[in-house]
């Protein structure tokens, strides 16, 4: 029995809620591309917030809670900001003004939340009801882990296949009109390319969706950690892209840390999925003996191979850049269509 109140738990939603709600609300009276200061500032008090929470699971919860939502934090955070370097190049593809991208991102992160609450419901019925979906679980982390390693691409096409067919079968203005989502142009209704943008940003969070509620879910199976930790993780998470926007080209270690993470959480997966077997062709539909990797080692490997890979980026990340070449032009070409945005928005 969850030893969490069913009031703290509603009072926890409700809040966070509102604090989203009125994040929305500043970015759409207010657009403009917040300094480093801003952006700083922001990001310090979301994870204060974040580490203020935590706390209070220990305190009304127990350290079992308090561990499992900081574990849980820091791979969606780590997975957040992995994820900001295809926002990045979104937003450079579609040359998206400065001062309008603060918006895009917040309805990202509110499209994102929805993703992830379908799949985290998803997961939780699949979970109270049919054990042997942690070996599916994950065998798909440590397959995600695989072809993240391999995958060279980098999100050079941005643009998913499906986003190009839709928008072809609409009516698409050339120039942006603001924020606006349609324009007239030459007396003639049309939606502006801020529609595409959006459509864009929202498949690719439903994709990012898909690799990480399982992950958490390896870490706890407790339905409102596995939400709030998510919310926590997308807070702030648009201050933090233009907090290290010109660092993403540096950390090329992150995505084999991220890696590392997916496939160890994978083995914790199926560790527990054989420790709580059912499956009568796995030893009889008997439990198999395995050790079980708690979640206090599940957080130190996880923060441990964060500081590994950023440490190791800030140092030699420069170096495998300029040896990865590809990766360098369109890093080198992201920036140059930024700054064209930047110009065309003054």
């Amino acid at each position: 029995m969850d030893v969490l109140s069913p009031a703290f738990q509603t009072t926890t939603l409700v809040v966070l809620g509102l604090i989203l709600l009125i994040d929305l609300l500043y970015v759409v009276k207010r657009p403009h591309e917040p300094s480093m200061k801003e952006a700083g500032l922001w990001i310090g008090f979301y994870v204060t917030l974040a580490l203020v929470f935590a706390g209070l699971l220990f305190v009304l919860g127990d350290a079992q809670h308090g561990t499992e939502f900081l574990a849980g934090w820091v791979t969606e955070y780590s997975l957040s900001v992995d994820n900001l370097f295809v926002f990045l190049i979104i937003m450079a593809k579609f040359q998206v003004p400065r001062r309008y991208q603060q918006q895009v991102l917040m309805v990202g992160i509110i499209i994102a939340l929805i993703a992830r609450a379908v799949f985290i419901a998803i997961g939780a019925v699949a979970i109270e009801h049919l054990t042997w979906v942690f070996y599916i679980f994950g065998a798909f982390l440590l397959w995600t882990a695989w072809h993240q390693l391999k995958d060279d691409d980098d999100g050079e096409e941005a643009e998913p296949g499906i986003v190009a067919k839709l928008t072809r079968r609409l009516n698409v203005a050339e120039e942006y009109d603001g924020n606006r989502l349609r324009t007239t142009v030459d007396g003639k209704r049309m939606f502006t390319p801020m529609v595409v943008v959006f459509i864009t940003i929202g498949l690719t969070d439903v994709m990012f969706a898909v690799d990480s509620i399982p992950a958490i879910f390896g870490l706890t199976q407790n339905w409102f950690i596995v939400l709030t930790a998510n919310i926590f993780a997308l807070m702030g998470l648009r201050q933090l892209y233009f907090l290290l926007g010109g660092l993403m080209d540096r950390l090329v270690y992150l995505k084999h840390g991220l890696a590392f993470i997916l496939a160890f959480i994978g083995v914790k997966l199926i560790l527990h999925a054989l420790h709580e077997n059912e499956l009568p062709f796995i030893n009889g539909g008997q439990p198999v003996p395995v050790p079980e990797i708690s979640t206090f080692l599940s957080l130190g490997v996880i923060v441990g191979t964060l500081v590994v890979a950023t440490v190791a980026s800030l140092l030699w990340g420069k170096a495998a850049d300029e040896g990865d070449a590809p990766r360098a032009e369109s890093a080198e070409r992201m920036r140059q269509v930024s700054e064209v945005a930047r110009r065309d928005d003054r």
